[in-house]
């Protein structure tokens, strides 16, 4: 892929084999499909029941009952989120960020659902509004909400700089898990999986295929909403980039809080409507 490694001439059928069309890996269409109207109907009607603003550089947990709707948004500037999700109920179920990827796409929008871990592999919440929609790919290749970057962590930056940063959100998720917890950072850190990055503007480039960053298009105002499909434990960590236009892990950048609030829908506003069960499959693996 990069220009530096390649050292060997092509072959005489090159072009042919560049040419052969692609494929894509799984074909969703017989996935369930969320009841969006269902979804919506019950949130015009539902009230909220709490919320937490999370500092700049901070991470903070909370929870989403089976059934209720997570509205996340940037209410002072420009600010990007790193979002874990848990099963409430058992922490080894969490987010799959390469599966949901694999699914719906590099960037997950209205309607696509967010996976959990084998051997689960189920929704554990539908995005049910996105204000960025409007946003799609630009020039450069970039959109919004990507399910691509793992997270800032004081490993990689120690690697390239040889510091020591400790506000990155792979550090601020796991000071969070570890107080909702009451367990020791080393402890929680285990939990601490590839995110959801909430508002982030990414993609890769064409020349090398690096993954890349730029300004986050999100402002006061906009929000990005889900359903929870099953009861969620959630960690989401306002980014030490900002909205991630120049760099990230840097107390540099300028920082907003990001606000998260939980609504409950009216009785009987899901009528209908089950969790999703766990995964069919036996676990045989062929033994």
């Amino acid at each position: 892929m990069k220009p530096a490694s390649r050292f060997h001439r092509p072959p005489p059928d090159a072009d042919a084999r560049r040419a052969v069309a692609p494929v894509i890996c799984y074909p969703t269409d017989t996935l369930p499909r969320p009841d969006l109207g269902l979804y919506r109907a019950a949130r015009a009607e539902a009230g909220k029941t709490g919320e937490i603003l999370i500092p700049p550089r901070e991470a903070r947990c909370f929870e989403v009952p089976a059934g209720h709707f997570l509205r996340i948004s940037a209410p002072r500037g420009p600010q990007v989120g790193d979002l874990n999700l848990w099963n409430a109920a058992d922490l080894d179920e969490r987010f799959y960020s390469g599966k949901t990827r694999a699914l719906h796409g590099s960037h997950v929008g209205t309607g696509d659902r967010l996976w959990s871990s084998f051997p689960a592999l189920r929704p554990m919440a539908t995005i049910t509004t996105d204000t960025l929609d409007w946003y799609g790919i630009d020039e450069f290749g970039g959109a919004v909400h990507d399910v691509i970057g793992t997270r800032c962590d004081p490993y990689t930056g120690n690697l390239l700089s040889g510091g020591h940063y400790h506000h990155c959100c792979h550090s601020n998720l796991t000071r969070a898990l570890a107080d909702h917890l009451g367990v020791a950072p080393a402890r929680a850190e285990r939990h601490v999986h590839d995110v959801l990055n909430v508002f982030m503007c990414t993609g890769f480039t064409r020349d090398e295929g690096r993954y890349f960053m730029k300004a986050s298009p999100v402002r006061p105002g906009d929000y990005l909403e889900l359903f929870a499909e099953i009861g969620l434990l959630g960690a989401l960590s306002a980014c030490p980039g900002g909205d991630c236009s120049a760099r990230h892990s840097s107390d540099d950048a300028t920082c907003f809080p990001l606000l998260v609030e939980i609504f409950a829908p009216a009785p009987g506003a899901l009528a209908g409507w089950t969790a999703p069960p766990l995964n069919g499959y036996d676990r045989s693996h062929g033994r």
